[in-house]
């Protein structure tokens, strides 16, 4: 078991540190040994470089951990060791992780995973988990029309998350190879958003029963309402990291429409996409665009921190 973590020393860089051997259990713990984790790349940079408010320093971040559980407490009984769980709580990435279990409405987000061959792709569990609780959030049903703005991993999985839920699902980004990816992945029409008639584009498909920023693009709200792209009881749903946003009053006020923020997942959330990834509904190996050693971490934050276009899902290998 390695004991060592990742933390941001201060703005702009990143280090291991040493986590010591864990701790004796307390009787609802259990001891949950890394085996992968992935980063939350919109999370992680945000706090590596201090923006939206992220400006502590030393700290750790990111939620996504999958291993194998090592010892249990006297008192536990819906887990056991060698069970694989995904376990999403917000302390960075760790060797091991002491988990409560006992914490109240699944809130230790310490979950069991299926029997299969490959686990690393539940590494990216968690920001599968963003997308797909801004979809349930927002409402989206059967038969919508619905528009995602931004193909990073957040956006991927919320248009998968739209079209798993019966949704008709127009994705845009600037990203060709994203695009690419997203059409492999189901999305039923794809956009490029660096074309100057983008929005002409989209308004004559629209309007959108839901629509998802996943980019966070200064004036996107503008955009969407000169276009008239929400109907009547439409839903914006804000997933991208803004650190204020402005809009027009009367893009809701007619249409009755709303904007809603939507962040983290529950342990519901988990457990629907587990279903739907088994089932190959849902996709994540061609969203995995680095798996690399853990050793290999300080390049990754580097180009995280530098050329994060470079990126998409990475998952670290926690092997000895």
């Amino acid at each position: 078991m390695r004991t060592i973590g990742i933390h941001y020393p201060k703005q702009g860089e990143m280090a291991f540190k040493d986590l010591g051997e864990p701790p004796a259990l307390k009787p609802t713990e259990v001891l949950v040994r890394t085996r992968y984790s992935g980063i939350t790349n919109g999370t992680e940079r945000h706090a590596l470089l201090a923006e939206h408010g992220w400006k502590v320093f030393p700290g750790a971040h990111g939620y996504q951990c999958v291993g194998t559980i090592e010892r249990v407490g006297d008192a536990v009984t819906d887990f056991a060791e060698g069970d694989w769980v995904f376990f999403g709580q917000y302390l960075g990435h760790r060797g091991w992780h002491v988990v409560d279990v006992s914490m109240p409405n699944g809130t230790h987000l310490c979950q069991k995973l299926p029997d299969v061959a490959d686990k690393k792709p539940f590494a990216l569990l968690g920001v599968a988990g963003v997308g797909m609780r801004g979809v349930r959030r927002c409402r989206v049903q059967p038969a919508d029309n619905v528009w995602v703005a931004g193909l990073g991993l957040i956006g991927q999985f919320a248009a998968q998350s739209a079209r798993a839920l019966g949704a008709r699902v127009t994705v845009s980004d600037v990203d060709a190879r994203r695009l690419s990816i997203a059409a492999e992945l189901g999305a039923h029409r794809c956009l490029d958003a660096r074309e100057p008639d983008l929005m002409d584009q989209l308004k004559a498909q629209g309007p959108y029963q839901r629509i998802f920023d996943c980019c966070g693009v200064r004036g996107l709200l503008d955009d969407i309402h000169r276009a008239q792209l929400v109907p009547h009881g439409g839903v914006i749903g804000l997933l991208a990291v803004r650190s204020e946003t402005t809009f027009h009053w009367s893009m809701l006020h007619t249409t009755e429409a709303s904007i809603e923020v939507s962040c983290h997942f529950s342990l519901d959330d988990l457990k629907v996409l587990i279903h739907f990834i088994t089932e190959g509904i849902i996709r994540v190996d061609p969203l995995i665009s680095h798996f690399v050693g853990i050793e290999e971490a300080p390049k990754i934050y580097e180009t995280l921190r530098d050329r994060p276009g470079e990126l998409l899902g990475v998952v670290f290998d926690w092997a000895d």
